[in-house]
């Protein structure tokens, strides 16, 4: 642990990928390591750092914008950390993983780090570890860190809890994309960016910010947020346009949060988040492994099967039955 902790300080890649690898092991062994490490982390003293939620619409160019970003930043002057989030399928619980390749020059960046991790079916469009991660990389001198999510959706909101500010990738001319504009991803936006603002999109691209700055004001402002924002803007990944007017947005939009005080009830935020996800967790493995809750489970799905119990009938069982459970332990 101490020989991990040491590289991490040093800012050894290597030694971030094995500390990454040993936080996402499902092993009861090696989430004990895991957990050391962690509070080994969390007691020393980190640097200032900014973490960006990224989330879009399929096709929207999310892997190309940010590659196009880190790049931007890198000469600047940032370390950027980005962890790509992938959809693990149902059947076979695997992963493509495929991030890599597509930011093939931000990938060969030495101020670059690109972890692509498995989704293993945890909602949010993060993984369960990803906070954990995020610490990682921080220790390692990143002080840009940007989670990209599997993708656009009702649920997928957990990245705008783990983040400073939570971006949100659209095409132009996307149709009733409009139509999201309900209670769900798009409000948690702070920053909407409308892609492939180039050629003959251009227009298409102006009237999409102008359409989606009207409707942000209609949400009204949100909680921890500073009064200038959401906002809406554009950008082409591909020419560079609006690169540089998205960088001052992202760090103006945390300087502002810093200067009101939101910054830090953010963070908080974050914290309890990440308190109330472990707590559950936590739950949920004292109950595996001291009951016989997947045999119950089991039994219960047959009778469902077999029509000799209905759903709420089994749901009421299984209740019941993790009840009187719940008080013997």
């Amino acid at each position: 642990m101490t020989d991990l902790l040491k590289k991490l300080l040093n800012g050894d890649r290597q030694g971030l990928a094995k500390a990454i690898t040993l936080i996402e092991s499902s092993r009861e062994d090696h989430q004990k390591e895991a957990n050391d490490l962690i509070l080994k982390i969390l007691a020393k003293k980190r640097k200032s750092t900014i973490r960006i939620g990224l989330s879009g619409t399929p096709g929207a160019g999310k892997s190309t914008f940010i590659e196009a970003l880190g790049n931007k930043l890198i000469a600047k002057g940032h370390k950027i950390g980005v962890l790509a989030v992938d959809p693990s399928s149902k059947k076979t619980g695997g992963s493509i993983l495929g991030d890599k390749t597509r930011m093939e020059k931000l990938s060969k960046e030495p101020n670059a780090f690109i972890r692509p991790s498995p989704s293993k079916l945890a909602l949010g469009g993060v993984t369960s570890k990803t906070r954990e991660v995020i610490l990682l990389c921080e220790m390692a001198g990143y002080d840009v860190v940007i989670v990209e999510t599997v993708g656009v959706g009702q649920s997928e909101i957990a990245a705008s809890e783990m983040t400073d500010i939570f971006c949100l990738v659209i095409t132009p001319a996307g149709g009733d994309e409009l139509q999201g504009l309900k209670r769900g991803i798009t409000e948690n936006a702070d920053l909407i960016i409308v892609n492939k603002a180039d050629g003959e999109l251009v227009n298409a691209a102006n009237m999409a910010v102008a359409q989606y700055s009207a409707a942000l004001r209609l949400l009204g402002k949100k909680e921890h947020t500073h009064i200038d924002y959401p906002k809406a803007t554009m950008v082409s990944s591909t020419r560079g346009n609006g690169l540089n007017e998205i960088c001052h947005e992202i760090f103006e939009f945390v300087k502002l949060q810093r200067t009101s005080g939101l910054f830090e009830k953010r963070r908080k935020s974050q914290e309890l988040a990440w308190f109330k996800e472990r707590t559950q967790t936590a739950l949920f493995n004292v109950l595996t492994k001291n009951t016989n809750l997947v045999g119950i489970q089991a039994k219960l799905e047959s009778r469902i099967i077999n029509e000799d119990l209905s759903v709420l009938e089994a749901i009421e069982t299984l209740n019941s039955y993790l009840s009187q459970n719940l008080w013997e332990h």
